[in-house]
């Protein structure tokens, strides 16, 4: 797909301005940050079962609600905050989502403050061994991305071992290709690697 700026791009960007911001902006972008990793996986799970699109629609609106991904806050969040969070028509209102949402900071919590890892960077990027992942087939052009990995399937095991929740496979590798783990920009968009 050819953007206004008569750049080429991934064509899942289609001709949504939202979409090709968040493809230019952040989709594929290696991201380091463990709050704003943690946020990413967050709506991954929140997305499953509806478009992408709702989603970014309504980033803004779960970072309000979610006391901007303050993940110390949301880790004690109880029964007024799980109401609140129901009651929000800015967001996703999945009780089994928002429910995750607040184990899932438990359990981050328990990573970041573990003695294995230094940070929950450094596990979530122990699954492609600390660097951006270019799949070989990517460079044949693929048409369709696949749904889920070998390296997808790993972290959603360990992941739900550690106790977090909507963090299937599919998930997983959607998450991945979001912070830029693999790199699966297509062959002639301007972010792929070379």
């Amino acid at each position: 797909v050819k953007t206004s700026s008569d750049e080429w791009i991934c064509s899942w960007a289609g001709s949504s301005e939202i979409y090709h911001k968040y493809h230019d902006e952040i989709w594929g972008t290696p991201l380091h940050d463990d709050q704003k990793l943690f946020e990413m996986l967050i709506l991954e799970g929140f997305q499953a079962g509806l478009s992408w699109l709702t989603i970014l629609k309504k980033m803004d609106n779960f970072k309000k609600a979610f006391h901007g991904w303050d993940i110390q806050k949301i880790s004690k969040y109880g029964a007024k905050d799980r109401a609140r969070l129901m009651n929000d028509a800015g967001i996703i209102r999945n009780r089994l989502k928002i429910d995750a949402t607040i184990s899932n900071a438990k359990a981050y919590l328990d990573i970041q403050n573990g003695s294995e890892f230094a940070s929950f960077d450094a596990y979530i990027w122990s699954f492609v061994g600390g660097s951006p992942m270019v799949r070989p087939n990517r460079l044949n052009n693929w048409r369709k991305l696949p749904a889920k990995t070998l390296h997808a399937e790993s972290m959603s095991k360990s992941l739900k071992k550690k106790g977090f929740r909507f963090v299937g496979p599919t998930i997983c590798y959607a998450f991945m290709q979001a912070v830029g783990m693999v790199d699966d920009h297509v062959e002639g968009c301007w972010k792929a690697s070379e």
